[in-house]
């Protein structure tokens, strides 16, 4: 009855405290492993994303739920587009608040494939900062003018150039909400650009007035590449 383990021998019954805080802390030790697992995973899963074309509703309906990842939104003009109140309806526009309440986002100027619509220098460098490290680049220049095709042109060169493995996702209304053939043509020029240069691409056709369902797809696209 001493607990001392003999040669030979067995543990006695009065070895049982013993026994309990090995268990104990056997127990202790795998929980503590299970927590550190699932950070490590949550590390993994945490993404960059650049979203182009990222201060319209859309983006504003999407970046919120992307508050597990990091986000670089590209815009024209940084300054103005986080300024308090909107400033200029030819420049996107998101708001310091907006900001605030999404610690995850972070703005960069960049030329948008067009720099005659570009003031100051503050684009420079936008590829290495945005695109280098990213992993998935979703495309959401709207307007669907030229300027959207110049746009695509310019993600998708340096993409190749710098990161060609981070997932492209071109985002663009149905055919029917773009009605003029025009439009069409210019989407369908996207989405071949697309197509015939990337080899990790998703292009989707979603309902621009339905944009809880909208953010759903392009979440399924990203969760699909994670």
């Amino acid at each position: 009855g001493s607990g001392v383990l003999e040669q030979g021998g067995a543990f006695s019954p009065g070895q049982s405290g013993i026994t309990t805080t090995n268990a104990m802390m056997k127990l202790i030790f795998l929980q503590t492993i299970a927590i550190l697992s699932s950070f490590q995973i949550k590390c993994v899963e945490a993404l960059n994303i650049v979203l182009a074309g990222g201060t319209g509703s859309l983006a504003k309906t999407l970046i919120p739920k992307l508050h597990e990842h990091d986000v670089t939104v590209l815009c024209r003009n940084a300054f103005l587009a986080a300024a308090p109140a909107r400033v200029s309806s030819d420049y996107g526009w998101v708001g310091q608040s907006f900001l605030d309440k999404n610690e995850h986002v972070k703005l960069r100027d960049w030329d948008g494939g067009d720099l005659l619509d570009i003031v100051g220098q503050d684009f420079l460098g936008w590829q290495e900062d945005a695109l280098q490290k990213a992993d998935v680049v979703v495309n959401l220049v709207g307007g669907f003018t030229e300027q959207r095709v110049m746009a695509t042109e310019r993600i998708i060169r340096e993409s190749l150039r710098l990161n060609p493995s981070a997932l492209q996702v071109c985002i663009s209304p149905l055919e029917e909400e773009l009605k003029r053939k025009v439009l069409i043509d210019r989407v369908k020029k996207c989405e071949d650009m697309y197509s015939g240069n990337c080899f990790n691409v998703s292009c989707l056709r979603l309902e621009y007035n339905r944009e809880e369902d909208a953010c759903a797809s392009i979440l399924d696209a990203i969760g699909n590449h994670a």
